[in-house]
């Protein structure tokens, strides 16, 4: 037992759950809690977007990707850079016309309630599961540190971020967003540079191991649909999965709507992707170091301990409790970003439309912090059973693939179209539904397509509908 690395992890985490919950007094409303007042500024969102998007999964499975093959997942960034051309362009300029609180408030506003009720649904599915995803891989590195089954370090981590989520709403989330995002850069970048320090002739020897082996690939242009990071499918499918993520998923929807105003939202968002950019080369390389200092020995056990182990067992004292610290950071600020935003969608979507918002704002800023607090114990059930699921980078992925696509068909239905109603976007759900649960347990096609496949025939199909399906009501 390290002591030492262990109290540099327990001073941390002691240390952000105090200064998140400082932020418990200046809500007063659901636009406060929710949004945070719209004060933040634009790149402290753009740094809480990233730690959104990033989670522990991308610090323990990206790595791995490395060590067993190249740099081709960065494919899959490029096509992030173009989704946020299309999200400013598109999603942007609706979210703005009114007052939002959730992305699936639109919905309403240009199909009806039940649509917005569908689409919220899916979300509070989707987010659930990857999530509870997203727990389990932190309890990995937690049981690494402290020896305890996956249960215990389930219930520490989840247990310290509902502390601050729950009191201080999203102005806590944003701001220990921005100090988690920060620790965990400043933990990889240190265990880069220790890994370079162990390699007999530094980076120079270990480019030039790697480049013969074929380790420093970036593209691949040839084209297959089982390819699962192909140029294509990367810049395609990392389009897709990113338009609809941050284009319809309230997690990212969520910080997007707390800027004071588009132009605010628009530098976030693209600021968030030169960080994104940055952050998975590096993790990337950490992987192809490892790689170089093992000798190329095949990884044993499960490939997502490859990085926390090495980090565990090979820094420093209190480097290796700084960089440990630095993972559950990741942790906490993707796991405190799902809470609050699988409790506005439960408030926002369902709770005060079924009330009529009948009742006082304390009233429903108490229901949502109790949200929180159910939405904590879900994901606590979900990442009990996760370890049965795989690579918990994949796994993530995969599982917000199967029904991201369905949600960006039926928001493309809504911005582009103005024929489609309620009655044939429900229909596009279905027929997206159907597809998707056919390609996912029928095919071989890797979860990189999913999302262009589930969006395609959900608003093909939704719009081929409205010229035959009636509707009860004229779209808004």
């Amino acid at each position: 037992m390290r002591f030492f690395d262990i109290a540099v992890i327990i001073v941390y985490l002691a240390s952000v759950t105090w200064f998140g919950a400082q932020f418990r007094e200046i809500h007063g409303s659901l636009k406060g809690y929710f949004l945070g007042g719209r004060e933040a500024p634009w790149w402290a969102i753009a740094l809480s977007i990233v730690s959104a998007e990033t989670s522990t999964l991308t610090i323990i499975g990206t790595p791995p990707l490395a060590y067993g093959g190249s740099f081709v997942f960065l494919q899959v960034v490029f096509g992030y850079l173009l989704a946020r051309v299309v999200i400013s362009a598109i999603f942007l300029p609706q979210y703005f016309q009114g007052q939002l609180f959730t992305a699936y408030a639109l919905m309403q506003r240009r199909f009806g309630t039940r649509v917005r009720r569908v689409t919220a649904a899916i979300f509070l599915l989707t987010r659930s599961l990857a999530e509870g995803v997203r727990v389990f891989a932190i309890s990995i590195v937690i049981s690494i540190i402290l020896h305890t089954a996956g249960p215990a370090s389930i219930a520490l981590i989840i247990l310290l971020t509902l502390f601050y989520t729950f009191e201080g709403g999203m102005t806590a989330v944003i701001w220990t967003d921005v100090i988690q995002m920060g620790m965990y850069v400043v933990g990889a970048a240190v265990s880069y540079f220790v890994l370079v320090g162990q390699i007999p002739g530094g980076l120079t020897h270990a480019l030039a191991l790697a480049g013969p082996a074929g380790k420093l690939q970036v593209f691949d242009f040839a084209f297959a649909w089982t390819a699962k990071y192909s140029f294509w499918a990367g810049l395609i499918g990392g389009c897709f999965l990113t338009t609809a993520s941050h284009g319809t998923d309230q997690l990212v929807v969520q910080r997007l709507l707390s800027a004071k105003d588009q132009s605010q939202s628009r530098k976030a968002l693209f600021g968030s992707w030169v960080v994104i950019f940055v952050q998975f080369t590096l993790f990337l390389t950490i992987g192809m170091l490892l790689w170089v200092m093992r000798g190329g020995k095949p990884i044993e056990g499960s490939p997502d301990r490859l990085y926390p182990a090495f980090i565990w067992d090979s820094l420093p004292p209190g480097v290796a409790g700084l960089a440990m610290a630095a993972i559950i950071a990741a942790a906490m600020a993707n796991l405190s970003a799902a809470l609050n935003s699988l409790a506005s969608a439960t408030v926002v979507d369902f709770y005060e439309p079924l009330t009529h918002s009948r009742h006082t704002p304390a009233h429903y800023l108490k229901v949502s912090r109790y949200s929180t607090l159910f939405w904590g114990a879900v994901l606590a059930a979900i990442a009990g059973v996760a370890s049965q699921w795989g690579s918990v980078l994949e796994s993530g992925l995969s599982i917000a693939s199967v029904t991201l696509g369905i949600l960006l068909g039926v928001f493309l239905l809504g911005v582009l179209t103005k024929r489609t109603g309620e009655n044939a976007a429900i229909a596009g759900v279905i027929a997206g539904a159907v597809v998707m649960f056919l390609v996912k347990f029928e095919t071989k096609i890797p979860f990189t397509w999913w999302v262009p496949i589930g969006s395609l025939t959900t608003f093909l199909t939704g719009y081929s509908a409205s010229f035959v399906v009636r509707e009860r009501k004229q779209a808004a």
